[in-house]
Parts: C-alpha cells; sequence; structure tokens
C-alpha cells in the first residue's frame, strides 16, 4: 500500500471518529439541556425568572436550537448526501430555518440578560456570526457552489456547536469555584462563552484550510502527471 493511500486510510479513521464524538456530544447535550425547559424547568443556577419574557425566550431558542444542533452532524456525511439527495435538502432548510429562529430569540435574551455586558457581547457576536454564515451558505447553494456552501455550513455548525463546548469548558471551571471562593458562575458562564466563540471559530477555519490542502495535494500527482 502506498503512503499516499494510507495517509488516506488514517484521514478517514480520525475523521469518523471525530464525527462520531461530535454526533454524541450534540446528541446528549440536546438531549439533556433541552428537555428541562418544555416542562419550565432549567439546569441553569439561579436563572433569572422576575425579567419579563427572559424565560420564555429561553424555552424558545432552546427548542431549535437543539434541533439544529441534533440535525447538523448528519448533514456533513458524504454517503447520505449522496445516497439521500432529497432528505438532505430538507433537513438542511429546517436546520437553518433552526438556526434563524434561534438567533432572532437570542437577540431579546442577549438584550436583557442580568449576566453582565461581556456576555451580552459574546452573545451578539454568536448571534450576528451565526446568522451571517447561514446566510452565506444558503446564498452559496441557491447558486449552485456547492463546495463554498459546505465550507460556509461547516462554519455555521461551528457556531451551533458552541452549545456543547460552553458546557464542557464549565465543567473544569465549576470544579476551580470550590477553591477560588471569588469565582461567581456568572464568570464562569461569560468565560465559557468566549472560549467556546473563539475556539470553534478557530477550530473550523483550521478543519477547513486542512481538507482543503489535503485535497490539493491528492490532486497534484494527478495533474503533474
Amino acid at each position: 500500500m502506498s503512503t499516499a493511500a494510507v495517509s488516506r486510510t488514517v484521514r478517514r479513521r480520525w475523521w469518523w471518529f471525530l464525527w462520531g464524538l461530535l454526533a454524541v456530544l450534540a446528541l446528549a447535550t440536546a438531549g439533556v439541556f433541552v428537555p428541562p425547559y418544555l416542562v419550565g424547568g432549567t439546569t441553569v443556577p439561579n436563572l433569572d425568572r422576575i425579567t419579563p419574557g427572559y424565560y420564555t425566550s429561553l424555552v424558545i431558542h432552546a427548542v431549535p436550537a437543539g434541533l439544529a444542533l441534533v440535525i447538523g452532524p448528519w448533514q456533513f456525511v458524504p454517503k447520505l448526501r449522496a445516497r439521500f439527495p432529497g432528505p438532505h435538502r430538507v433537513m438542511g432548510r429546517v436546520y437553518l430555518v433552526s438556526v434563524v429562529v434561534a438567533a432572532l430569540v437570542a437577540v431579546y435574551s442577549s438584550v436583557v440578560t442580568k449576566s453582565g455586558f461581556p456576555l451580552q457581547v459574546a452573545f451578539f457576536v454568536l448571534i450576528v456570526a451565526w446568522l451571517y454564515t447561514a446566510a452565506k451558505a444558503y446564498r452559496a447553494i441557491r447558486r449552485r457552489e456547492v463546495r463554498l456552501h459546505r465550507i460556509w455550513m461547516v462554519r455555521n455548525y461551528a457556531l451551533t456547536f458552541a452549545a456543547v463546548t460552553l458546557r464542557l469548558y464549565q465543567l473544569p471551571l465549576i470544579a476551580l469555584m470550590n477553591s477560588v471562593t471569588w469565582l461567581e458562575y456568572e464568570d464562569v458562564y461569560t468565560v465559557s462563552a468566549w472560549m467556546s466563540l473563539l475556539g470553534n471559530v478557530l477550530v473550523a477555519e483550521y478543519f477547513i484550510i486542512q481538507r482543503t490542502l489535503a485535497t490539493l495535494a491528492e490532486r497534484e500527482p494527478a495533474t503533474t502527471g
């Protein structure tokens, strides 16, 4: 087996491992954190229930955001796209509508949140980027620019996946609260929000660049020949 073939096999195995991890984390996050909102509950400590409409906006946001989180991973599987193009397009529309609804509702909750200005800025940056990448992905596919559409969808889902990484970052920081007396949950949430936003963007761009370079490298010998 050639070195190039081994390299492709290794990349394929890593791709499936990372995709499986992505899908499991997305399903677990949606399954754990969305249902409590449907029965009037929450997993957020000391959640503000006094500000008019705040809790309601979180409920309306959580449902479509959770739906987009679950749909996303399956849209990136090449074999599913090729074998079921119709369902892929339908689920893609459902995903984009879910993102738009979740983002627009999040505008209100971000405005009235009492968790501080730094968190509001993080949420507004996320909302704008979420809507912008969704619009670019939709525009690209309408123009039949499939490769560009996939790139924008990677960026968009990276922002959707911030719901997962935000909670992962919280785990060690919440544990740190037990030994750091001045660390409050609002600080933990704010730091986790910024880390999830910036971290996911960097990972998405790295993935896009690596996939693009790998594709070009595989085509280069054939072109030279």
